[in-house]
């Protein structure tokens, strides 16, 4: 005997889901009216062809003896699923044909549909109640038809078993006939040569329990003691159906745990395989994984319906696989539901029949007679809930096999989403920074990645905040957290909740517009700029920020996102050395970062193989004119590039922590040459410039009397310059520096005075012995009366403390004649020389200098008028 059931499809749309279902529905209840027309059509051809032969008492005794093995055999059934359709073997055919050779057919007609009509009713199984009427009817006329041709046809011709056999044969034939039919209306697709199968199997196991229950009959009537022979018999072969049964149920549960556990697991992923990172499923959204795995559930269970009650991305979702409920439960609706909060820890069982009132409302709201619901507990807290309803099935409900194997799904589930869930955050935590929740570098790369490869222009933005340090500094690390944290909130708000925005470190944010134009990216920095600009309250103070934005557009080269990345933030260098704090990519840029990156690497190579070289600049005395000194200065030619300017390549030096080995080789080529000169009977100074890296180290001082000691040369005789800034910008670690190389001998000397501090209180405390008059203020004397006043003070400035004043930039003959005037001690420039190379600075001293005693009773060199 076989069973069915029907299975609902779920196409993606709810509307067309719709009419699909209710297309199939009206295809159904056409079909289920042909077998009812069908079944009852054969019933009275049964009951005309062979009037009534029965007695009352026959249907007293034997009625229900075989409705009770109607019974008894559903309740020993086997359940399998075939596509669409739930298949139940059963062991109907021993009491059919039990009846068929005992007593009349109508007989066993009304036994037949007691037992399956009152269960149906019990159970509140309406929905398929004429297709079951048809199928029972037809399930017992055709066999009792197909014996009575076989007995009237063939005389004595054909034994009597033989008879019954074939024509209980019949009866699994047409159910399977009829439920493959079934399937066909509700859209399921077998194919022939599984449709063969399935029949073949169906009549193997058919032949098997007619041929059970007429040996059964035989023993019985003819032998002795047959019936416990019978009763042997019938127990070998339930207990051979039973373990069959179980195995096969034990197969499809494990497979369905694989199955649910899998799905969980897939869940977090998208179509291709890839993780789910940045478009979490929204809450009108069905997941269609998680739809599988109810559907997987409920195949199992032969189940009217599941439904699954989520926490899915902080909403509560509410999943039904099979037919529809009457009206989907929302996150209210779940929290006050009698059946789910009398769940409790374990699998609860309610029936329509024996419920209290609110369970039996909730149960008439679900349309169901009985629901098994789990809870779905994580490690530390509650997942959801999950409902199964009604069992399809002609015969049996819930059994302890069902309550088993949700209790297992349910752990499983649980488990599976917990670590759906730890996977999630690990997910998440890999690409978005922990401190704004924003992405992070390596989750914007990924975001970028992706982005529209339809030739829509993208634009990267990247936007550095200032002042954190010195927040950081003045209050704390927290402090600048929490500028961070309210830059980024400020940035997302104006740039809305679809832009990808990232924080890449410290205070750099990155945004990717999508379609963008480099004229409106211009603007949409203009107006971030304007919005990180705003003051910061922060612990009762208002702190004043600035920001600098660079952007890049991809300009249909479909550039990579690491390339576009850089390339801001050449854009934002460019911006933070230019007087427009928001500036767009150029090519030109490129090139100038990517010369200085040259130059940077290749420095160290061009100290060792002679392209820096050191050229001097000569100072003298005022008035006398006597060579006193010169200042060294680095010079580079470029193989490629050619002579580089100072001003070039220094900075870049002193920003990548070269300049200890500019400085000291500067150092040594000047003290050598110093050497040469006082071999020669020559006394003269040499000046080299000191960085503010050389100030913050505290070897420094140990490294310049060694250079001093190999190469003999009086302390006197080297002058460290260094400015009033690099001084300033960190007194606490330049002054010991200065006071031990002061101690040691050595000249120090304040440059370019008068651009920075110029603030006489340090200026007092600083170990210095000369000031340097910055050439700005000297080449405006003659014709800027407040230059001339500027260098005036910083002359008499300089006297008073004690101190040489040093005149640079020195152009023009007047310019030197007012600086005499003025008392200036040492001029220096143009007038006097340029700075020269080694070789002519030894040819310039020979053309212009004789030899003559100096302002110190020391041999010097004097110009020549």
């Amino acid at each position: 005997m076989t069973d069915h059931r029907a299975a609902h499809l779920d196409p993606p749309s709810p509307v067309v889901r719709a009419r699909l279902t209710q297309r199939r529905n009206g295809r159904y209840r056409l079909f289920s009216s042909a077998v009812l027309g069908a079944g009852l059509l054969f019933v009275l051809l049964g009951v005309l062809a062979k009037p009534m032969t029965f007695e009352l008492a026959d249907l007293l005794l034997f009625g229900p003896l075989l409705a009770v093995g109607f019974l008894l055999s559903e309740q020993l059934s086997v359940d399998f699923d075939v596509r669409q359709v739930s298949w139940t073997i059963s062991f109907a055919e021993i009491p059919l044909v039990l009846g068929l050779v005992t007593v009349p057919f109508e007989v066993v007609l009304v036994a037949y549909l007691a037992a399956g009509l009152g269960i149906q009713i019990s159970r509140h199984k309406f929905r398929h109640l004429s297709y079951h009427v048809g199928i029972m009817c037809l399930e017992v006329a055709i066999p009792y038809g197909t014996y009575y041709l076989l007995q009237h046809a063939t005389g004595d011709a054909v034994p009597v078993w033989a008879a019954a056999l074939l024509a209980v044969l019949t009866s699994p034939l047409v159910s399977t006939g009829l439920g493959l039919g079934a399937m066909h209306v509700l859209g399921g697709e077998l194919r022939i040569s599984a449709a063969a199968r399935l029949g073949l199997r169906t009549l193997v196991v058919g032949l098997m329990n007619t041929t059970v229950g007429l040996v059964a009959y035989v023993l019985v009537r003819y032998a002795p003691w047959g019936w416990a022979l019978t009763f042997l018999l019938s127990g070998a072969v339930i207990a051979l159906y039973r373990a069959y049964s179980g195995l096969l149920r034990e197969q499809r549960d494990l497979e369905t745990l694989s199955d649910v556990s899998l799905n969980v697991a897939r869940s977090g992923q998208d179509v291709g395989g890839n993780t789910t990172v940045f478009s979490p499923v929204t809450p009108t959204e069905e997941p269609a994984d998680w739809r599988i795995i109810a559907e997987r559930i409920r195949d199992q269970l032969n189940a009217k319906r599941v439904v699954l009650h989520l926490k899915l991305d902080g909403d509560v979702r509410t999943l039904v696989a099979g037919s529809p409920l009457r009206k989907t439960a929302t996150a209210e609706d779940v929290g006050e539901d009698p059946v789910l909060q009398l769940a409790g820890n374990h699998v609860r069982y309610f029936r329509l029949s024996d419920a209290t009132e609110d369970v039996q409302e909730a149960l008439r709201k679900r349309g169901v007679y009985e629901v098994l619901v789990v809870p779905l507990r994580g490690a530390n807290q509650l997942l959801g809930a999950m409902e199964v309803h009604d069992r399809l099935s002609r015969w049996r409900g819930f059994g302890g096999a069902d309550v088993r194997l949700l209790r297992t799904l349910s752990s499983h589930l649980a488990t599976a989403m917990d670590n759906r869930r730890l996977l999630g955050r690990l997910r998440h935590d890999a690409y978005h920074d922990p401190l704004t929740g924003l992405l992070n570098r390596t989750g914007f790369r990924e975001v970028a990645s992706g982005r529209s490869p339809d030739g829509r222009h993208s634009v990267v933005m990247r936007v550095d905040l200032d002042v954190l340090s010195g927040v950081a500094d003045a209050l704390g690390y927290a402090w600048g957290d929490r500028m961070v944290v309210a830059a980024g909130r400020r940035l997302r708000d104006a740039l809305g909740a679809n832009v990808p925005l990232a924080r890449l470190e410290g205070g750099s944010f990155a945004a990717l517009l999508v379609d963008c134009s480099q004229e409106h990216a211009h603007q949409v920095g203009e107006k971030l700029r304007a919005e990180l600009s705003m003051p910061y309250p922060v612990d009762k103070l208002a702190v004043e920020a600035s920001a600098l934005v660079g952007h890049v557009s991809d300009s249909g080269e479909n550039l990579d996102v690491d390339t576009m990345l850089q390339r801001a933030d050449v854009a934002v260098q460019a911006a933070r050395t230019g007087s427009d704090p928001v500036r767009g990519y150029a090519s030109s840029m490129g090139q100038i970062f990517l010369r200085r990156f040259q130059l940077v690497t290749q420095f160290r190579q061009a100290l060792e193989t002679g392209q820096v070289t050191v050229h001097y600049q000569p100072k003298i005395a005022l008035p006398s004119r006597q060579v006193v000194g010169v200042e060294a200065l680095v010079r580079w030619r470029h193989p490629e590039f050619g002579p580089l300017d100072p001003d070039e390549f220094v900075p870049a030096v002193e920003a990548t922590g070269l300049v200890d080995a500019l400085t000291s080789f500067v150092m040594e080529q000047s003290l050598r040459r110093v050497r040469q000169w006082l071999d020669r009977g020559l006394r003269m100074s040499t000046a080299v410039n000191l960085s503010v890296r050389n100030l913050a180290d505290a070897n420094f001082p140990d490294l310049v009397a060694e250079a001093l000691r190999r190469h003999e040369v009086p302390p006197q005789l080297l002058t460290f310059e260094l400015t009033e800034s690099g001084v300033m910008s960190d007194p606490e670690r330049a002054l010991p520096v200065l006071r031990r190389l002061h101690a040691m001998g050595v000249v120090l000397a304040v440059d370019d005075f008068g651009t920075g501090y110029s603030s006489l209180a340090y200026l007092r405390q600083l170990p210095v012995d000369e000031v340097k008059i910055d050439k700005s203020f000297v080449l405006g004397m003659g014709t800027d009366l407040g230059d001339m006043a500027v260098v005036r003070s910083i002359v008499e400035l300089g006297h008073s403390l004690g101190l040489i004043v040093v005149a640079e930039g020195v152009e023009e003959d007047v310019a030197r004649e007012q600086l005499v005037s003025m008392g200036c001690d040492v001029a220096q420039g143009y007038l006097i020389s340029r700075p020269l190379s080694e070789d002519r600075f030894e040819a310039w001293l020979r053309a212009r200098t004789i030899r003559a005693r100096g302002l110190r009773d020391e041999t010097v060199l004097t110009l020549v008028s």
